[in-house]
């Protein structure tokens, strides 16, 4: 009776030189997986080993008890305060005006912006700003299109403390004096409020670098901020910008950073 399961090779009776043939034909065969195995492992190898972009996180920055508390601003600092002063903030990003993302202007005409205004008046555009500032310095958050402008701030939180946030750079920062002083560092800083309410809006804006507020102040109000909103403010604190949001200041808001590229994008002269 045949075995089903005996798939070995029965060569009784096969002539000697046929037997020498099929030997030959093996070897080729054996060579031919070797290669494809070598090829098959370097294929799945490969990827790992290309690393992944990870966030730069730095020992906590000293912080002085007296006078400035937060450090000198660096270059790239300034870099971060010149692409917000540029920004125009005060003017562009308003609230119940439907907005391009990056870069705050109307974008409807004048009879469908009044329909628009109608529909939702309290509609703002503080994440989109967030997001339009990353862009200029050449870094990533999350977005319009990926993600829609309507509650994209808390979106925005949990990415950042997400692994898809951290796989780009972003890292947590511990607390608002650490966070003033890794602005003054040159890191882009952010300050978030995801709201625990589904159908409300969370908040976030942009740290400033600032190299005059002192230890006191900052435990009182927080960093400065630059940030779109219900009010657009190219200077203000994280207590007063935040403030329409009952439970973030000072508790519920959360701070992350990213360090900022070593090519950096050029500025428009608009």
């Amino acid at each position: 009776m045949d075995n089903d399961c005996n798939n070995g090779d029965d060569e009784r009776g096969t002539p000697e030189p046929l037997k020498r043939v099929m030997n030959g034909i093996r070897q080729i065969a054996a060579a031919f997986t070797s290669i494809a195995v070598l090829f098959g492992v370097s294929a799945c190898v490969a990827p790992s080993a290309v690393p992944r972009p990870q966030a730069n996180i730095s020992a906590p920055l000293s912080i002085a008890e007296d006078g400035p508390c937060c450090g000198p601003i660096t270059p790239e600092a300034q870099h971060v305060l010149d692409v917000l002063d540029s920004s125009n903030v005060e003017r562009l990003w308003q609230k119940s005006t439907h907005v391009a993302w990056d870069t705050g202007e109307p974008d409807m005409s004048p009879s469908d912006e009044a329909v628009f205004a109608r529909i939702d008046r309290r509609d703002t555009h503080c994440a989109a700003f967030a997001a339009a500032m990353g862009k200029r310095l050449g870094v990533y958050m999350l977005r319009p299109p990926r993600h829609k402008a309507s509650f994209l701030a808390t979106a925005q939180t949990e990415w950042f403390a997400s692994g898809a946030g951290r796989n780009v750079g972003w890292w947590p920062v511990d607390g608002p004096e650490q966070a003033q002083a890794l602005a003054n560092s040159g890191r882009l800083v952010v300050v978030a409020y995801p709201s625990p309410d589904p159908h409300r809006p969370g908040h976030i804006a942009v740290v400033r670098p600032d190299d005059k507020r002192t230890l006191k102040q900052i435990r009182e109000s927080g960093p400065e901020i630059t940030q779109a909103g219900g009010h657009n403010y190219l200077e203000t604190t994280v207590k007063r910008g935040f403030s329409f949001h009952p439970g973030a200041w000072p508790n519920g808001v959360k701070y992350f950073a990213h360090d900022l590229p070593d090519q950096l994008p050029p500025q428009s002269s608009d």
